[in-house]
């Protein structure tokens, strides 16, 4: 992880809250229903104006609340899990069905239910007693009992899903129309049934995060929202005309949600911490238009800086750095909004350049419960802090409730393939002369540094730290 210049890694087993290395799988990332509500949250907010508050304005970290603290509940075996103790794992199942119209586009009169001609069918919506094990606050089709003194009457059609109805009247529109485009035609007789068969309507597919970031805006929207990538450079021209109003809206986020003083969000400050990077500007044949380096992606509200996402693009990943937003936007979920644009970005890269295909969102910290929201983002891996693989998220978590330091590899064998082996070779500059250790070795004069070298290169394995240069005085 980086801070500015400085690039960091944590001793895993010394710290008091380990800290794993996370990244999401990009090209396979599925919106859950709350990041859905940040998004149409966000869409209302522009088209309408709407500015309602819900329950997940206070965010840890820039996020939900609700999905920082979804994972805060002791693991148990699989025989051991009730029903009712599933909800906190994720998307409730039974839910996701049943708004499954919702989350496809329609609106909220086309998901209530028409009135059907029959007394068996009835809606129960949330004011109603909630039954056991279902969540009170989705609608849902029951059979209602027979009046007293009556029967059931046959005469009458019998209790289906107001779902299934609506998608009969479509499919029997479809046809009609089909039928009447077909009349008088010279088509084959196969080639019309051909064309039926295919009339009917397909399966409703998830709506993506571009299904909504790319959506067109009615003329009369509220508001406008511009996402701009901007290279972190005081010479370019972008970045150096927006930089007092980044660095204003920097400080304000950081007294306003992490209580710092003036003195500690200062633009030196700023400047030292989100600004300053290691990393060289670089165009490759096969990369990117925008080339890899650091950027601030700039969320532009009616011609003001609202948020600032600070990124690096990199050759197989966009790694997340920080965020900062204006407090008084803090409703529209800001932290998730600009994390769903980034994964969607990530995928637009991808376009471009085939092995940039992760996004890297820092830290895992399951100790800390406000800092669990970013598994909520699947599917996602972790770094084992041993042997160095990729592991999903769903085979760590059970581990780390059981100890905050941990192992995922469960292979007993697999041991890091890019570790330490031979101090020798590590890259030194010493005098404005590169030369391996073993030649500085000898040419030092004073005590040894040797449990020094080591230290760096176990920490950096042994390829980086033929790549890079130790810097001895």
């Amino acid at each position: 992880f980086r801070s500015g210049k400085y690039v960091y890694k944590p001793i895993m087993n010394q710290t008091c809250c380990p800290q794993y290395t996370i990244r999401c799988q990009a090209l396979h990332f599925q919106a859950s229903k709350s990041h859905k509500k940040v998004l149409k949250k966000m869409l209302k907010f522009l088209s309408k104006g709407d500015v309602s508050k819900v329950a997940s304005e206070e965010e840890p970290m820039d996020s939900h609340i609700e999905d920082a603290v979804a994972c805060d509940f002791p693991y148990k075996s699989e025989s051991q899990v009730s029903q009712s103790e599933l909800t906190p794992l994720g998307v409730d199942h039974t839910e996701s069905v049943q708004n499954e119209d919702k989350d496809s586009g329609e609106t909220k009169e086309e998901v209530n239910v028409q009135k059907v001609e029959s007394d068996s069918l009835q809606i129960c919506a949330a004011k109603d007693t909630p039954v056991p094990g279902e969540p009170s606050h989705s609608a849902k089709v029951v059979h209602a009992p027979p009046k007293p003194g009556k029967g059931a009457d046959l005469s009458k059609p019998l209790c289906r899903k107001a779902k299934d109805i609506r998608k009969e009247r479509k499919l029997q529109k479809l046809l009609q129309n089909q039928k009447c485009t077909l009349e008088g035609s010279q088509l084959p007789g196969g080639d019309q049934a051909f064309l039926l068969q295919n009339s009917k309507p397909k399966t409703n597919q998830p709506k993506t995060i571009e299904d909504f970031v790319l959506v067109s805006l009615p003329d009369d929207a509220r508001h406008k929202l511009e996402v701009r990538l901007v290279p972190v450079s005081f010479e370019d021209p972008q970045f150096k005309s927006s930089f007092n109003q980044s660095a204003t809206l920097f400080a304000k986020y950081q007294m306003s949600v992490h209580k710092d003083t003036p003195s500690d969000c200062g633009e030196n400050e700023f400047t030292r911490f989100l600004c300053d990077s290691p990393l060289e500007v670089e165009h490759a044949p096969n990369g990117p238009e925008c080339g890899y380096g650091s950027f601030h992606q700039q969320y532009w509200l009616d011609g003001k800086i609202i948020a600032v996402g600070v990124i690096d693009i990199l050759p197989y990943c966009v790694s997340s750095v920080y965020l900062y937003y204006d407090p008084d936007f803090s409703f529209l979920s800001l932290g998730v909004y600009s994390a769903l644009r980034e994964i969607a970005f990530t995928r637009q890269l991808h376009e471009k350049a085939p092995d940039l295909c992760f996004y890297y969102m820092g830290f895992y910290i399951h100790s800390c419960p406000k800092m669990r929201y970013k598994g909520q983002y699947r599917p996602s891996d972790l770094l084992c802090p041993e042997t160095y693989v990729w592991m999903p998220i769903e085979q760590c978590l059970p581990l780390l409730e059981n100890s905050k330091y941990s192992r995922f590899n469960q292979d007993g064998k697999a041991v890091d393939e890019g570790r330490l082996k031979e101090l020798g070779r590590v890259r030194v500059l010493h005098k404005r002369t590169v030369m391996p250790y073993s030649v500085y070795k000898k040419r030092r004069k004073g005590p040894s540094d040797e449990a020094n070298v080591q230290q760096y290169a176990s920490l950096v394995g042994q390829t980086c730290s033929e790549r890079m240069l130790l810097f001895r005085s």
